[in-house]
């Protein structure tokens, strides 16, 4: 892999993170005045000054601009407005039960999506091609809201077996894994059919039959590592969704991980806690595209620094 490709690919990454870290700062401050929506309605004029000033908020929003990239270089994200605690650390305590849902999310994903595609693929246009290809498109079309209210309703109030909310047993656990990585593995199942079909259909493969290879070795050997390149996309771009689609999830059960915490936040207008969880969502995001276009180098040699291939030599 050419250095040029790696530091190209590492300056868009920063160059993107600071372009949502702007973005996401001027978006939240041109909303309203935090101050207003966290103290009571009959707080007089001196306590509103008191703490705009506090907080920075009587600064023109370039100089608060100022404030805060500096302070971000120092590491300081800011203060809870409404808990009084560092922002950063509040997020934190909550990332690591947003980690464990979207890792188990993610393994149920591609445990059932890559099978189910394979077979779909190796299966073309028969009952189980249909019956997967039905499958893809009722995951991805479905609600995560809605399927997690069936869920709550079939298991949790009619069969009384799985609890509807918290995070104290691994039982707390399968509901909105089941949730969030039903459309994942949809779109796994789906991603992997068409990459098997295209690289099937290819000469090589045809070769390695002539030869005698079996169809297992074909698949094993021939197949699936040149169906991998397509699969590493789709995987690596919804690993950077799934803290951002935890956040519909988390709030359906109840789930006490940073999801949950940008809708309190959110609604609270806690300017610190809700730039640092959509910083670390966008920064998901950006490391996982930015793994992923190394795995295409490291892959493909071919690629090269401006992200295309080159002539086959």
């Amino acid at each position: 892999m050419r250095p040029t490709y790696l530091l190209w690919k590492t300056l868009r990454a920063i160059l993107t993170m600071w372009l949502v870290v702007t973005f996401v700062f001027f978006v939240l401050r041109l909303t309203g005045d935090p101050v207003a929506q966290l103290l009571p309605d009959d707080v007089d004029q001196n306590t509103i000054d008191f703490y705009r000033h506090l907080w920075g908020l009587d600064q023109p929003i370039l100089v608060q601009y100022w404030r805060y990239m500096v302070a971000l270089t120092q590491g300081d994200f800011g203060i809870s407005f409404r808990d009084n605690q560092d922002a950063l650390q509040l997020v934190l305590s909550r990332l690591p039960k947003t980690a464990l849902l979207g890792f188990v999310s993610l393994v149920f994903a591609l445990v059932f999506g890559i099978p189910l595609g394979v077979i779909a693929a190796l299966k073309k246009d028969t009952a189980v091609d249909r019956f997967v290809v039905g499958f893809a498109v009722f995951g991805f079309s479905l609600p995560n809201f809605f399927l997690g209210i069936l869920l709550i309703l079939a298991f949790s109030l009619h069969l009384r077996i799985l609890p509807s909310s918290g995070s104290d047993s691994w039982q707390h656990l399968i509901m909105p894994a089941f949730t969030l990585g039903t459309a994942f593995g949809a779109q796994i199942a789906r991603y992997t059919r068409s990459a098997m079909i295209d690289v099937l259909n290819k000469p090589y493969m045809r070769t390695a039959e002539s030869k005698g290879a079996g169809d297992l070795l074909r698949l094993y050997r021939h197949a699936l590592p040149n169906a991998a390149i397509p699969l590493i996309t789709i995987i690596g771009l919804k690993m950077g969704e799934l803290i951002g689609s935890a956040v519909i999830t988390e709030n359906v059960f109840a789930w006490p991980g940073i999801g949950r915490l940008l809708t309190f936040s959110v609604a609270a207008r806690d300017l610190a806690v809700v730039q640092c969880i959509l910083m670390i969502i966008a920064l998901t995001m950006v490391v996982s595209n930015l793994v992923v276009d190394i795995l295409y180098g490291w892959l493909d040699p071919r690629i090269r620094a401006d992200g295309t291939p080159e002539a086959a030599r």
